[in-house]
């Protein structure tokens, strides 16, 4: 059995409502993250509204990238990203082999 096998890439419509989940997700955290009410030079809190506001600029592009038809394509080979990490990861831009070498 090949761990390489994949399902068919998702209907646009599933990704929009994955990555529609994930900005919100993405948003409620950031306003509970400005609603602690720590000071603004904790340095936690400020790496994990920089990682918030990440993931939302990613989750914007994996929009523009439906729209322009490459969603679910690796930016790094070009080949298809498994629907299952685009299941967990909407916004990935990455298969897991390309996303290990950028890192």
């Amino acid at each position: 059995m090949s761990l390489d096998v994949t399902r068919a890439e998702p209907h646009p419509h599933e990704a929009r409502q994955r990555l529609e989940h994930a900005r919100s997700s993405r948003l409620a955290q950031l306003h509970a993250l400005k609603e602690t009410g720590q000071s603004p030079d904790d340095y936690l809190l400020s790496e994990q509204k920089t990682a918030m506001e990440r993931a939302l600029k990613e989750i914007e592009e994996a929009f523009t990238r439906i729209e322009n038809g490459t969603y679910g394509t690796c930016l790094g080979c070009a080949k298809p990203i498994p629907a299952e990490r685009l299941e967990i990861l909407p916004y990935t831009r990455f298969c897991v082999a390309c996303q290990r070498r950028a890192t």
